[in-house]
């Protein structure tokens, strides 16, 4: 279930300033993997891919009015 540790990730990139600041150096999305994993995340590129898209999506119907 990469998902749910992605979603993991975020909730404590939010809480956690050392891990929100890791996360905000990496310069690409194979760095952001590493960096994840190498803490103990277990996300795909897959999982990144489908948050970027419905993050895409979200502002898209906001922007709209939806």
């Amino acid at each position: 279930m990469s998902w749910a540790e992605l979603e993991r990730l975020v909730g404590d990139a939010e809480s956690n300033g050392d891990l929100r600041e890791a996360l905000r150096m990496c310069q690409s999305q194979p760095e952001l993997l590493l960096a994840a994993r190498s803490r103990g995340y277990h996300i795909t590129r897959i999982d990144l891919l489908r948050a970027w898209q419905q993050h895409k999506t979200s502002n898209t119907q906001q922007a709209s009015g939806g």
